[in-house]
C-alpha cells in the first residue's frame, strides 16, 4: 500500500485526515501507517461494541494489529469528542465513524448535536487526527427507514468533516485516492 504523509506541523482542521473506502478497503491499514509516521505516543480511539462474538474477533484482530510500541487504546463508543479534547496534544486515530454512528442511533442520541461538537473540537487540535469511516452512499437505497437514516447520517457526517480537513483520502482495493489535500 502506498502510504501518504502527516505534516506533524500542521494541526487543528488543517492536520485533520478523513479516510473513507469500502469495508475491508485497506483504510484502518493506510490511517495506522500514516500515524506511526509521526513521533509515538499515538492514541487509537476505538469506536466499536462487541455485541456478538463475531464482532469480538473483528475488535481483537484490529488491536492485535497494532503491534508497534507507542500505541495507546482507548475505547468510547458515543463521547469522540471529549477523547479528542482530552488527547488534543497527541496525535489520534478515530476508528471508525460509521461505528460511532451506529452507536449514537442505537442509543438514540442526539446525532447533529454530537457532529457539532466533534466539529467544534477539531480545529482546536494541538496535533495530528486521522478519522477513518465507511463510505455507505454508493450502494442501493436501503429498504429500512432506519439503514436509510443511517446512510444519511453517515453521508452528512462525512460531508461535513470532509468541508473543514485538510485532507480526504478515498481508498478502494488499498489504493489510496487523494480527493482534497495533497499526497506527500
Amino acid at each position: 500500500m502506498s502510504v501518504l504523509s502527516l505534516n506533524p506541523t500542521e494541526i487543528g482542521a488543517q492536520g485533520t485526515v478523513l479516510i473513507l473506502g469500502g469495508a475491508r478497503s485497506g483504510k484502518s491499514g493506510l490511517a495506522e501507517a500514516m500515524l506511526t509516521a509521526l513521533p509515538s505516543p499515538w492514541i487509537y480511539l476505538a469506536t466499536g461494541r462487541a455485541f456478538d462474538a463475531e464482532m469480538q474477533e473483528r475488535i481483537e484482530h484490529h488491536k492485535a494489529s497494532r503491534t508497534e510500541q507507542g500505541w495507546q487504546t482507548v475505547e468510547e463508543p458515543l463521547d469522540i469528542a471529549w477523547v479528542l479534547k482530552t488527547y488534543a496534544h497527541l496525535p489520534v486515530l478515530v476508528d471508525c465513524l460509521t461505528l460511532w454512528v451506529t452507536n449514537m442511533l442505537l442509543d438514540d442520541q442526539n446525532i447533529e448535536e454530537a457532529t457539532h461538537y466533534l466539529l467544534e473540537v477539531l480545529p482546536e487540535r494541538l496535533a495530528p487526527t486521522i478519522l477513518v469511516g465507511n463510505e455507505v452512499g454508493l450502494g442501493i437505497v436501503p429498504e429500512n427507514a432506519l439503514a436509510r437514516r443511517f446512510r444519511d447520517e453517515a453521508g452528512r457526517l462525512h460531508q461535513r468533516i470532509a468541508a473543514q480537513a485538510g485532507q480526504v483520502v478515498f481508498v478502494a482495493a488499498g489504493l489510496p485516492l487523494v480527493l482534497k489535500g495533497k499526497a506527500l
